[in-house]
């Protein structure tokens, strides 16, 4: 059995074939789920919507169909949110999509209040599965979500938006164009439509020593700054090129300033 299951996945272009099989095998209950999940696996769904979970940054978090699904390179994301966040921090995760890097900031450290926020219904629904009771779940237009008790109490606030250029989205592997949702993918002309709006609105949730941190490509990251510093905030861009990953940071100048010196 498990040798024609790697066999079928393998035909399919799964490079990792041998696991995958595995890993179906682990999560399906019976021959029959294990024969539905490689019918779908081959006939192109990404792996987490097959299996129904997903590991991230060292939790597995409940992923559904329609959903984007969490990569591994946000984990720089989460480690920059947890070396800011104490007991009692606000903790905000916009865009949340299934919930995940919230979740991973705030499951580091005791006492932090978190609040995740999507405009995708389905994205919402499937974040509150992993999130709660961990912390609330909103749904709307990036800040249109939040309560307003949030206005300038936010200490850590963190984004993985869509920042794919629309035009870019016909390149994507088809598991992202074809099974992920469009508006967690396409991030209109430049790709930074949603880190502009982000940007724009972050000063009046902050709070005084509050940090926004946003996930975007290396080639984005020098304008990624320049829309944030147009907001107000102070920005640079830290840049994994192990994970491939890119995080642009932003606060209150004189807040950087101060952790400068601190630091």
């Amino acid at each position: 059995m498990d040798g024609e299951v790697v066999a079928q996945l393998r035909a399919a272009g799964c490079v990792f074939a041998e696991d995958e099989a595995r890993l179906i095998r682990e999560t399906a209950t019976t021959p029959a789920d294990v024969e539905a999940m490689v019918v779908r696996r081959v006939a192109g769904e990404p792996l987490e919507h097959v299996l129904g979970w997903a590991e991230f940054a060292g939790l597995r978090v409940a992923v559904a169909p329609g959903v984007f699904v969490p990569r591994h390179r946000s984990e720089l994301l989460v480690d920059l949110a947890r070396q800011r966040v104490r007991p009692g921090s606000v903790v905000v995760d916009l865009c949340c999509g299934t919930g995940a890097l919230g979740l991973a900031v705030v499951a580091a450290t005791e006492g932090v209040e978190l609040h995740a926020a999507d405009v995708d219904p389905v994205a919402v629904a499937c974040a509150r599965r992993n999130v709660e009771p961990a912390g609330r779940l909103h749904e709307g237009d990036l800040y249109d979500a939040l309560p307003g008790e949030l206005r300038g109490r936010v200490d850590v606030l963190l984004a993985s938006p869509p920042y794919v250029p629309t035009e870019a989205i016909a390149l994507m592997p088809p598991e992202a164009r074809d099974h992920e949702p469009r508006t967690a993918l396409d991030g209109g002309g430049d790709g930074l439509a949603l880190v502009r709006r982000i940007a724009a609105g972050a000063p009046r949730w902050l709070s005084g020593d509050g940090v926004v941190l946003i996930e975007m490509s290396a080639a984005q990251a020098a304008a990624a700054v320049d829309a944030v510093k147009d907001a107000g905030l102070a920005a640079h861009a830290l840049h994994d090129d192990e994970g491939e990953a890119t995080v642009v940071v932003a606060e209150a100048a004189e807040t950087e300033s101060r952790h400068l010196r601190s630091g």
